[in-house]
């Protein structure tokens, strides 16, 4: 009787529950148009999601403080051998036997929901990098909380219109939300958050989108800087005056920013594949943090995102950067500082697979801008020491490199917007603003002569999943092969005779018919025009064979090809249907109508104006 009225009570209490979420949805529908709430939504998403960046940041800040509170400054510190590896090591069993699923790579997984999986995240996503990404920064490890922050804000949004059951493309949007609130939290800059979902995840800025994702990126950054003050992330205070004679060097920079960014991201592929190759886990573990214990313990200024060292170049003080190091003793000799920085700039990639491909949870945001500040003093450091500007008036090192984070950034992502932007709003340079933007430019001009896509877009684009600005590829690309392919063909056999192939154009609506033989492999196939003038006559019935008749099509389209691809297929035969194969067995047929249909429903159901 106990167990009755207990199971009796839950019930109860369930069905309370859900009708009173029914009737909040009823509510939410009758008397808040959809887009109407979306702005409301997006406030509360840029709220947690701004929130979710200060809890981030105070995280891998008391690691990190830990971890350096035994550091020595003026000699080499041996604990940097150990930390990085215990921080992989916790990231990995977190990862692996509590979140059991692969979260690294926190912008690329945004941008393969939104193309492929109707925006639609996971609910553990809203903590699972929050937790991971803490324990490797904090560690050491040499990667950026970017990532892990717009893969929250980005599930944040996700999981709160899943709720609210709103339609694929309001999804989207929010989805943009959270990714914008989650960077302009991080950094305190809420116009770059609006840019980073434009020109990074690719969505579109209508009259439909631009209020949300304002609302929710002044959200985020509002939260950040009530908890942590109206300073910005990087100070700076410009000391040298910037003239116009400095342009001619300031081009220079964007170029050979543009090509540290190209070697950047080639390193970057280039590691990965390395790591891939490595089937167990245990062994990408062991390379991958003790390649990166060694890379810190000799080159302590890639400990962490590196911020620190950032701070140090936008204010001269260039010594620091020997601290905890074995060349402290050297911090005074401009060769050993040309040699260290040059090395910092390279050496970051290395650092930053490492950690990555060790089973740590990081992005590439923050090492992009570590490499940028790192290539732009070097740069100009470099030039004053080998006499080519007056003595008198040498390059300022803090300018060019603040300018300089904006370069690399602009050329890693492909975003010179959001680059020059955010660039602006960490530091405070808006007197910079010229120079930010001829070197932002170039180095993004020089870097896309190399390569169309940026360092998170190239994955999804070489497998045809990847949404862009332009509408035909992007509808395309949310259409699936699935949704468009028809099967209410009737197959034929090379062996039936032409009165059995009468008998079965009797019976279908359909003028084309496949050609398989007994296992489903498809020979070929058999038009209607084609055997018109011999399918009334009795004299043929017997002694003729569809093997006779029969054609090959102009093309086989194999079942998971990118639409884009499908289209072109259909451009280059000029044929109406193709037959959809898997191994060579028959699937079925798909058409350029069922396409068209189809077109127009996804462009009409994404469309936010």
């Amino acid at each position: 009787m106990e167990k009755y009225s207990e199971e009796t009570i839950i019930e109860k209490a369930s069905r309370n529950t859900e009708g009173w979420y029914m009737r909040l949805l009823r509510w939410r529908e009758q008397h808040l148009p959809e887009r109407s709430f979306v702005v409301i939504l997006a406030i509360i998403i840029g709220v947690a999601s701004g929130l979710a960046a200060v809890l981030l940041k105070f995280l891998i800040g008391t690691i990190s403080d830990l971890v350096n509170s035994v550091a020595d400054a003026s000699q080499a510190n041996f604990y940097y051998l150990v930390f990085p590896i215990l921080g992989i090591f916790l990231t990995g069993i977190y990862v692996r036997y509590v979140v059991r699923d692969n979260i690294s790579h926190g912008v690329t997984r945004v941008l393969y929901a939104i193309a492929q999986k109707k925006s639609r995240l996971k609910f553990y996503n809203m903590y699972a990098s929050l937790a991971s990404s803490s324990v490797t920064i904090g560690c050491g490890g040499s990667v950026g909380a970017e990532g892990p922050i717009v893969f929250t804000g980005a599930a944040i949004g996700s999981n709160l219109g899943q709720a609210f059951r709103l339609s694929p493309h309001m999804l989207m949007m929010l989805v943009g939300c959270g990714a914008a609130a989650g960077i302009a939290g991080i950094f305190k800059a809420p116009i770059a958050g609006v840019l980073f979902t434009v020109e990074v995840l690719m969505l579109d800025l209508t009259a439909g989108s631009v209020m949300p994702l304002m609302m929710a990126s002044v959200a985020g950054a509002t939260v950040a800087y009530v908890f942590t003050g109206y300073n910005v992330e990087f100070f700076f205070t410009q000391s040298e005056m910037f003239y116009a004679s400095r342009i001619p060097y300031v081009v220079l920079l964007g170029v050979f920013c543009g090509l540290i960014s190209v070697y950047f991201t080639k390193m970057i592929e280039v590691m990965e594949r390395m790591f891939g190759r490595i089937s167990h886990p245990r062994y990408r573990f062991l390379l991958g943090s003790i390649l990166l214990s060694v890379l810190i313990f000799v080159f302590p200024p890639l400990f962490g995102e590196g911020y620190e060292s950032i701070n140090s170049l936008l204010n001269g003080d260039v010594e620091n950067i020997f601290n905890n190091s074995l060349f402290y003793d050297m911090r005074s000799n401009v060769g050993a500082t040309i040699l260290l920085v040059g090395a910092l700039c390279l050496m970051k990639v290395f650092a930053t697979s490492a950690t990555n491909g060790g089973g740590g949870v990081g992005g590439t945001f923050a090492p992009s801008l570590y490499v940028g500040c790192m290539a732009g003093f070097f740069f100009a450091y470099t030039i004053n020491s080998m006499g080519v500007v007056d003595p008198s008036m040498p390059l300022s090192t803090k300018n060019f490199a603040l300018v300089g984070m904006a370069g690399v950034m602009a050329g890693v992502m492909h975003a010179p917007l959001m680059a020059i932007f955010l660039t602006a709003e960490m530091t405070g340079g808006y007197a910079l603003f010229l120079p930010l933007l001829i070197v932002a430019a170039i180095s993004y001009g020089t870097s896309r002569l190399f390569s169309n896509y940026s360092i998170y877009t190239k994955r999804l684009a070489l497998q045809g999943e990847l949404l862009t600005h332009q509408k035909d590829k992007t509808v395309l690309t949310l259409l699936k092969m699935d949704s468009v392919i028809e099967t209410d063909f009737i197959p034929v056999h090379p062996e039936m005779s032409l009165k059995e192939m009468v008998d079965v154009i009797s019976q279908s609506r359909r003028n084309l018919f496949p050609v398989t033989d007994e296992n489903g492999q498809m020979l070929g196939i058999v038009l209607l025009d084609d055997i018109r003038n011999i399918m009334f006559r009795p004299d043929l019935y017997r002694r003729m064979h569809v093997k006779r008749f029969m054609s090959m099509p102009p093309a086989k389209v194999e079942v998971g090809t990118p639409m884009d691809k499908v289209m072109k297929m259909f451009d280059n035969t000029g044929a109406w249907n193709l037959p959809v194969v898997e191994n060579g067995r028959y699937v079925g047929f798909v058409s350029k109508s069922k396409i068209f249909n189809s077109y127009r429903q996804v462009l009409k159901h994404y469309s936010y104006d």
